[in-house]
């Protein structure tokens, strides 16, 4: 599978400072471009930059950050991961990445989502109970929009648009879009409908239970007549020297985030034997290089993905071993997992 893709996926999760203390979300946005400057180096395909609004997350704004590690990189390409469009207006996110595609000479990509999270909506004035058609819409109109010709459209939840051309134009005609995807089989076939890539989030459980969605996909692409493109999914991990000193790092403060984010949807805490089974078994790629890739390994070759993107912050890891881990996976991890799919 030489051409298999990899990406690093993160939310600017605010990291530890040499002192044990929290950075600001200021030094935690830094640090995100200083990891994707490494990753560019090593020869990683992808940097994706998840949407939140909340304290323990730095990033509000992916494509502003992603601009400036455009001036910064020279190969990497620049996603989100993912866009929240349900809350946000087609129009200005077409035009904010195709602004960072400008910037990047070609190498932006947009992942479109519902979100994991639903802080955005009352924030920018949505109502929760339209969940579901503002996604619907919203994306309709997005996939209008790159055309890149003049749109006529018209919905629910958004005023119409008349012969509305937008701009700035990508030089390529087309900006790379994706739909990020968490489970849904409605949203696998929407997906498909559109004849877009499809992003799984695989963030929990074992891997193998999403092949269905990735033949779900293809079937439906085929009943469409669109383009089944190749699958990617992403899923969280870290990468440190050994297996021991991964989890020893990662855990505590994954523990710590998991359950606070559990509390909002009532899950009981997580324990470290749930932790450690899902390293073993299910979607937490943790450990020394050789552990990783050959987890990640096992997963691409269950699935039959084109594109892994691992999630190496969960929780406030320090800003020096997340910088480790990025290292690690670019210059280790990727080429093990070449040579074990060769």
């Amino acid at each position: 599978m030489s051409d298999l893709e990899f990406g690093i996926d993160t939310f600017g999760d605010v990291p530890e400072g040499d002192s044990g203390a929290l950075l600001s979300h200021a030094a935690a946005i830094r640090q995100v471009v200083d990891e994707a400057v490494l990753a560019d180096e090593l020869g990683v395909d992808v940097i994706a930059l998840g949407e939140h609004h909340r304290p323990e997350y730095s990033i509000s704004s992916p494509e502003t950050v992603l601009a400036g590690i455009a001036t910064r990189t020279s190969r990497i390409r620049l996603a989100s991961g993912v866009t929240v469009l349900s809350s946000d207006d087609p129009v200005r996110v077409f035009q904010r990445f195709a602004t960072v595609d400008a910037l990047s000479n070609g190498r932006a990509e947009v992942i479109l989502g519902r979100g994991s999270f639903t802080e955005s909506f009352p924030l920018f004035g949505y109502d929760l109970a339209d969940y579901n058609t503002l996604f619907e819409e919203k994306l309709d109109l997005f996939a209008a929009l790159l055309d890149e010709k003049p749109v006529t459209w018209s919905g629910t939840m958004r005023p119409p648009l008349v012969d509305a051309d937008v701009f700035p134009k990508t030089e390529s005609g087309r900006l790379s879009t994706w739909v990020g995807v968490g489970g849904s089989p409605q949203s696998v076939v929407r997906t498909a409908r559109y004849g877009l890539p499809l992003m799984l989030a695989i963030i929990g459980g074992p891997p193998q239970r999403f092949a269905s969605y990735v033949e779900l996909y293809r079937k439906a692409a085929e009943k469409f007549g669109t383009t089944a493109h190749p699958v990617g999914m992403h899923s969280p991990g870290f990468v440190a020297d050994t297996d021991e000193e991964a989890k020893e790092v990662f855990w505590p403060r994954y523990r710590v985030m998991r359950d606070r984010i559990g509390a909002t949807r009532g899950w009981p805490p997580v324990s470290r034997e749930e932790f450690e089974n899902d390293i073993e078994h299910g979607s937490l790629y943790i450990g020394s290089p050789e552990t990783v890739a050959r987890r990640i390994a096992g997963a691409v070759s269950a699935l039959g993905v084109g594109r892994f993107d691992l999630i190496y912050s969960v929780g406030s890891q320090p800003a020096g071993a997340r910088l480790r881990a990025v290292e690690l996976y670019g210059g280790k991890v990727i080429p093990m997992v070449r040579d074990l799919l060769a």
